[in-house]
């Protein structure tokens, strides 16, 4: 199968879990369209990847999965002004639809990987981070690596402070033991990914998901660390896990950037 170019790498955006840190906002809007500075949470991803030229996203579903596809529909149009506008097309894996839930993150992967390709982005729905670039450069330097996933990582949160995952000076991705001294960072749960990752011997989930399996992506990454297979950068503009009301809240009543 052909490779892409690197601008039209697809993306994979995650959005179908239920949201139940948010409720009772979550009862009756999924969690991507709460708004944020007047823009549903998840168009923030998705104008980012217009304006970097990425032509196609997958989003999945399950949760008031119709509510996405109603206010998304198959197409998001970027205007620029005064006259100029990006286009990205969009599908949808409908997890709900099809398993009656959502599949957790890597199961969710694993389910669109026929809509997606050899290689994509990944972002979830519920982050805010306006000023992330998805370029083309990073899928390049991505693209001449071994690496089976690239991670962007950010300084931990309050709310998260023993972090994730390592970084090693050359760029590695490193998972220290615990209480080991080497600093850990907040996986952003942005990323650039190889499907390769989701098959043995990473992933024992069949091709496509057909039987719609449940199961992380965190057990992945690990894996693909111990074996020197993923490589990660550190992202210090702005990113907030809207993960609580209370973090929307301050969000909005912030200045916007």
């Amino acid at each position: 199968m052909a490779t892409d170019p690197p601008s039209q790498v697809p993306a994979m955006l995650l959005a179908a879990g239920r949201g139940e840190r948010m409720r009772p906002l979550t009862d009756t809007c999924p969690k991507p369209l709460l708004p944020v500075h007047g823009r549903p949470l998840l168009a923030w991803h998705l104008e980012a990847l217009a304006r970097a030229g990425v032509a196609r996203a997958c989003i999945n579903t399950a949760w008031l999965g119709e509510r996405l596809r109603e206010h998304f529909g198959s197409v998001f149009v970027l205007q620029r002004p005064p006259d100029k506008h990006e286009q990205l097309s969009i599908t949808y894996s409908n997890e709900g639809d099809d398993f009656g839930a959502a599949l957790e993150t890597a199961g969710g992967i694993a389910r669109a990987l026929p809509a997606l390709g050899p290689m994509f982005w990944l972002a979830a729905g519920d982050v805010y981070a306006p000023g992330f670039s998805f370029g083309a450069q990073a899928v390049q330097r991505f693209a001449a690596s071994d690496a089976l996933a690239h991670l962007w990582l950010v300084p931990n949160p309050p709310q998260h402070p023993q972090g994730d995952f390592g970084l090693a000076a050359d760029g590695r991705a490193l998972d220290p033991p615990a209480g080991d001294a080497q600093p850990r960072y907040t996986y952003s749960t942005i990323a650039l990914l190889r499907a390769e990752l989701f098959a043995p011997p990473w992933c024992a989930i069949p091709a496509g998901n057909p039987r719609g399996d449940r199961a992380p992506l965190a057990p992945l990454l690990r894996r693909a660390i111990a074996a020197g297979r993923v490589s990660a950068q550190l992202y210090r503009g702005l990113w907030v896990d809207v993960g609580t009301p209370g973090r929307l809240a301050a969000l909005n009543a912030s200045p916007p950037t």
